[in-house]
């Protein structure tokens, strides 16, 4: 997300007054694929998106999850191949933006340029958390982690209190974001809602101890790099 904190009048102007064109998603709906060449970026305004990586035998490995505010795509404006795909979760509404237009703002704005820039740099923070997450913890603890995380980024754009909020993923889509097979997901949130960490209704998901998940997931949220006070 590029934070607008720290940004003057002018420059938030500026960013106002970006050229857009909205646009609405169903679920399951690809933004961009893997192998494309687009010409413009989206500005997720509602709902969740992810991003994915597809490999042989028809397996997949979701490698992060965007929020309300997030520019899942921004790399796009420099890398001209998508080396990833883009799909919705959930309904969506996004804000496309041309790259063209993106481009100029950055030359006539300079400390614009260094926002989109800390953007990406925050994304490239959070893709080597997940690596560490899926790669070194226990299937509980990378469960608990990206839960905290979720809460945390939520919270942090006013869509969560920072013990509750939507789950947009089923349960074998959480199984790809975590390395995991589906029997080995459902059996570790049985875990958690039967020690009390978690309640799961519908899609919501509250933690019902959360000082406990965030010890149980070994969750700091100092790669997420946000101002705010959370």
């Amino acid at each position: 997300m590029v934070s607008t904190n720290d940004l003057e009048d002018g420059e938030k102007a500026a960013l106002g007054k970006l050229p857009f064109t909205l646009a609405s998603l169903a679920p399951q709906q690809d933004v961009v694929r893997e192998g494309d060449r687009p010409t413009r970026s989206c500005l997720l305004l509602e709902g969740y998106l992810f991003t994915s990586k597809h490999i042989a035998e028809d397996r997949r490995q979701i490698t992060s999850i965007y929020v309300a505010g997030d520019i899942p795509d921004l790399q796009s404006v420099h890398l001209e191949i998508m080396d990833m795909t883009l799909t919705s979760f959930t309904h969506c509404k996004v804000a496309y933006i041309q790259h063209s237009a993106i481009k100029t703002l950055c030359l006539e704005n300079p400390r614009l340029a260094l926002a989109f820039w800390r953007s990406t740099l925050i994304d490239a923070a959070m893709y080597r958390e997940w690596i560490a997450n899926v790669g070194q913890r226990s299937a509980l603890s990378r469960t608990a982690h990206l839960m905290c995380e979720l809460l945390t980024r939520l919270k942090a754009v006013g869509l969560s209190d920072g013990t509750s909020c939507d789950l947009p993923t089923t349960q074998t889509e959480l199984a790809d974001a975590l390395g995991l097979s589906a029997v080995h997901m459902s059996r570790v949130l049985r875990d958690m809602r039967a020690d009390g960490l978690i309640q799961l209704r519908g899609r919501r998901l509250t933690a019902l101890k959360p000082a406990a998940l965030a010890e149980v997931g070994d969750f700091d949220p100092t790669y997420l790099h946000l101002r705010e006070k959370l």
